[in-house]
């Protein structure tokens, strides 16, 4: 009874993108007639542990073949939360999708991306932000969406932003339209003789409830809620298919489903395809050794990572953007190593013993550059224990009972030793590097 609840959470009185017949699976499940078993997730292309040129191993979430191939399998219904909620519970989750999708866009060993798709659809909530991260890393690098079985409604929504969409010839896609299923149960628990009552504070804080027919009012304010999911499911397809099937044309399909070529008729895909076809495509890809583990070129003139002709920019942005990485490496690098530098000068004339003392911060200060070898602390120690200490100068109160006795003032020595001691580490460090710059 708990997990039919959490299905009546998800499903009822929320925009849904998701086939008309799953809709019915769903309802039929929360009058517990049938269960859900949806397929595990399978592929055996790839490796979800992929090896730098170094050696080292690192585990990655989603597949990676040795020619920098990245597959991102999508199956079940589709939900906006619940991290790592994969394809044997039925449900996939936007938030695990999204974070796959942002880790293939910056992983090094991926090349191009396959987005292997097969789901009915599912939440509206989410559905929308997970197609934009799609759109930002087809930008970066090749993506193509396979419709590998199903690719319907909000998986569609998320397809859409891939390079391109490849159909199995019996592959399902489209549906693009929303759905709310109203479910009401008033009738049942009459004939249960069971009377609920809702109390509640806010005329509409209850409304699309179970427990009683819709009134015209809600009916209408759910329409505008779908209504305006819609508009977004247009939007996002247009954003991601362009010219290829513009928003209005989207529209016309009025949410049919189309198979293989009728999808590519339509403008839904752009070819038929399979998933082995794409991989075959992706891994011939120029540049690339069918054979051998993925390796990253380098420059000969820079020692960069070299532009590729299919790494998805073109070499002058590649250039460009190899060129500002690396100027801010080295502007990091140079504040880095000052800020080292000045810390190992401060722990050196801040050691108790060594600071407040002339003698002894002058002798750090020059062990220190002379020694960069010597940390701080090993700087300190070594002039405690060998430099003796300046002699103590005159105070400020002594100075004036000397001078109303009549008595000398204090040599100049002793006065710039004092002055000399009340310099901060820092300062002493940054006028020593003025005098011998």
């Amino acid at each position: 009874m708990t997990s039919l609840i959490h299905i009546a959470d998800r499903v009822l009185n929320r925009p849904l993108l998701i086939t008309r017949d799953k809709a019915e699976v769903i309802l039929s499940v929360l009058a517990g007639r049938i269960g859900i078993n949806a397929p595990e997730a399978s592929r055996f292309e790839g490796s979800s542990v992929v090896e730098d040129e170094n050696g080292a191993r690192r585990a990655v979430p989603y597949r990676v073949t040795r020619e920098g191939v990245g597959i991102i399998t999508v199956t079940g219904s589709l939900v906006n939360r619940g991290a790592w909620v994969g394809a044997s519970s039925g449900l996939t989750s936007y938030e695990g999708i999204g974070f796959q999708l942002k880790s293939a866009a910056a992983d090094p060993a991926v090349r191009s991306v396959i987005l292997d798709m097969h789901s009915p659809g599912g939440e509206a909530v989410g559905a929308f932000e997970t197609a934009a991260l799609v759109r930002d890393l087809a930008a970066r690098k090749r993506t193509v969406a396979v419709v590998n079985g199903m690719a319907a409604s909000a998986m569609y929504a998320i397809g859409s932003g891939a390079t391109e969409i490849v159909t199995t010839e019996t592959g399902i896609s489209g549906s693009i339209g929303v759905v709310l299923l109203h479910a009401d149960f008033s009738r049942q628990l009459d004939r249960e003789g069971i009377t609920p009552t809702l109390i509640h504070a806010g005329a509409h804080k209850v409304d699309g409830n179970p427990f009683e027919p819709l009134s015209d009012a809600v009916r209408e304010d759910l329409q505008a809620e779908v209504d305006a999911f819609y508009a977004s499911f247009l939007a996002t397809v247009a954003k991601g298919r362009g010219n290829r099937l513009t928003a209005a044309a989207a529209r016309k399909t009025e949410a049919r489903t189309f198979i293989g070529q009728a999808a590519v008729d339509a403008g839904i895909a752009d070819r038929v395809g399979s998933f082995e076809s794409v991989l075959a495509d992706l891994t011939r890809a120029p540049g690339r050794s069918t054979s051998q583990p993925r390796r990253t070129s380098m420059s000969e003139k820079t020692g960069a990572p070299a532009a590729e002709d299919d790494a998805g920019i073109p070499k002058a942005d590649h250039d460009a953007a190899v060129k500002a990485a690396r100027a801010e490496g080295r502007a990091e690098g140079e504040a880095a190593g000052a800020k080292t530098a000045t810390d190992r000068l401060v722990a050196a004339l801040s050691a108790e013993g060594v600071k407040g003392d002339a003698a002894r911060m002058t002798a750090a200060l020059d062990l220190a550059q002379k020694s960069p070898g010597m940390s701080g602390e090993d700087v300190a120690a070594f002039v405690s224990a060998n430099v003796q200490p300046a002699k103590a100068a005159a105070s400020y109160e002594e100075r004036r009972a000397a001078a109303a006795a009549g008595l000398a003032q204090p040599a100049r020595s002793e006065q710039r030793a004092e002055k000399r001691a009340s310099i901060n580490p820092a300062a002493i460090y940054k006028s020593r590097a003025k005098q011998e710059g």
